[in-house]
């Protein structure tokens, strides 16, 4: 169970703060609920209690795994399906997984086929939205600001691009 003040992952929507525990009443249905602050876009966020292990909520990593994660954002891009459907697909069950390591490796292929190629409007919102996840557990597990720390998950990508 988690507390508030605990920093945890809420897998599809990113990392944030448990502000508080509070009791309401949806479609007649009395649940508790744990309130989340995202760092990012400052959004708060409603998840039940009791589903949170269903849905996958975790801590967030421990900042020694934090260079794994840049490690990751380094590394060569995956070989992935060339039908974009197949790849959507993929990357798709990747993020839905909420492992933060799993999303690097899919904001790295894309960004690294976005300079390569461009990207479908579908995969373009995926980008968005991993990067979005990726940068908030970031935020949280550094406690640096979004700037930096997406500046660094740029530079991290573009790095292998100049080998």
């Amino acid at each position: 169970m988690f507390n508030v003040g605990d920093k945890v992952v809420y897998p599809m929507h990113g990392a944030g703060i448990i502000e508080g525990i509070e009791e309401k009443e949806i479609l007649g249905e009395i649940r508790k609920y744990f309130i989340m602050r995202m760092p990012i876009g400052d959004m708060k966020v409603m998840v039940p209690v009791d589903n949170v292990e269903e849905v996958g909520v975790r801590e967030i990593i421990d900042p020694t795994e934090l260079d794994r994660v840049i490690s990751i954002l380094k590394g060569s891009k995956t070989s992935m399906p060339q039908n974009w459907n197949r790849r959507y697909r993929i990357n798709m069950d990747r993020i839905k997984s909420g492992d933060i390591f799993e999303i690097a490796a899919v904001v790295r292929n894309l960004l690294m086929m976005d300079l390569e190629k461009g990207l479908s409007t579908g995969e373009k919102k995926m980008l968005s939205s991993a990067k979005q996840m990726l940068l908030s557990e970031m935020v949280l597990v550094s406690d640096s600001d979004i700037e930096k720390i997406e500046k660094l998950v740029i530079d991290a990508v573009k790095y292998e691009e100049e080998i």
